[in-house]
């Protein structure tokens, strides 16, 4: 079993790289490196991860197994975090070519544009709920307050219970504003912080692979070029079979980013499409003035008015 990879010691390589000046050897470098690549950890090694101890003089200990030492793996992580982050800094100072796919990598800028802009339109969303809430909240105290004023006040009575019934209608029609901008901004939450999130974190596990595959497909080619020997040709043979294992897994993940591209698209079509409705009705109803319009729309989105004080969403990341 391979060992894990202190975070510290992860954060540190990243800002060594980070910090790296770009030194682009137009001779050797395809093009740009990944932003701020994440170090991939080692694959488990499937081969024998187990030993078999004989204990001295045929002691009944004989023959048990034992995992491997902490030395052995410790030196598997090291080799394979090293072939990695050699790749990386070669990357970054233009002294190597990197895998790219240009289709695939437009989507991927495109995807972390578009996640960018939401959380924007989200922290404007929310702000804007916060702040209509405290109206809401000030109407209907300034309801109360004429109710109040028209029992002390008999020659003006009619026209405090006027301004009264105002405020209390507009504080109503405010609380369904209310409850369609929280339903609004739980549904943009969920498509950014969630759906987007959970396909940018295979994103990074493919940018991950990818600079593994590098890694290896570097150290194929730089032994191929090798004079032919009996352990040049061992060696040779080794790093084929790990350079094979991690295209493989390469391919595969990027297989994984290209279906949940197209599946995250059509849902955020579909989710955009419903709540940008749902916003643009609410709101030309409210400002309207016009009930009707206002508490046919949340009867159209299925969202349920509750009689309760509606308070504004939690910032839920």
């Amino acid at each position: 079993m391979m060992a894990t990879v202190s975070p510290t010691v992860e954060r540190n390589l990243h800002e060594m790289l980070r910090d790296a000046p770009m030194m682009n050897d137009s001779s050797n470098a395809v093009h740009s490196g990944f932003t701020n690549p994440q170090i991939p950890k080692p694959a488990k090694n499937h081969a024998a991860q187990e030993q078999n101890v004989v204990s001295p003089a045929g002691s009944k200990e004989g023959g048990q197994k034992f995992p491997l030492t902490k030395i052995e793996t410790i030196k598997c992580w090291g080799v394979s975090t090293y072939k990695c982050t050699r790749q990386l800094m070669y990357e970054k100072l233009g002294k190597t070519s990197r895998t790219i796919d240009k289709d695939l990598e437009t989507q991927i800028e495109y995807l972390r544009d578009t996640q960018k802009k939401y959380a924007n339109l989200l922290k404007l969303t929310r702000l804007l709920s916060t702040h209509f809430y405290h109206v809401v909240q000030t109407q209907q105290a300034l309801a109360e307050a004429f109710s109040e004023l028209s029992q002390k006040s008999p020659e003006l009575q009619d026209e405090f219970n006027s301004n009264s019934e105002t405020q209390r209608s507009l504080s109503k029609n405010g609380e369904l504003l209310l409850n369609a901008l929280n339903f609004f901004l739980s549904s943009i939450n969920t498509l950014c912080n969630k759906t987007i999130e959970d396909t940018l974190m295979t994103v990074r596990q493919y940018e991950a692979a990818r600079i593994e595959y590098d890694a290896y497909r570097m150290d194929l080619e730089a032994l191929a070029q090798t004079p032919r020997c009996d352990a040049n040709t061992a060696r040779i043979d080794d790093a084929q079979l790990n350079y094979q294992k991690y295209k493989e897994e390469f391919e595969r993940l990027r297989n994984d980013v290209e279906i949940k591209f197209k599946f995250l698209e059509e849902n955020r079509i579909k989710v955009m499409r419903k709540q940008l409705s749902l916003l643009n009705s609410a709101v030309s109803a409210y400002f309207s003035g016009n009930q009707q319009a206002l508490e046919s729309t949340m009867k159209n989105f299925c969202i349920k008015y509750n009689n309760s004080k509606t308070s504004p969403i939690s910032n839920s990341s």
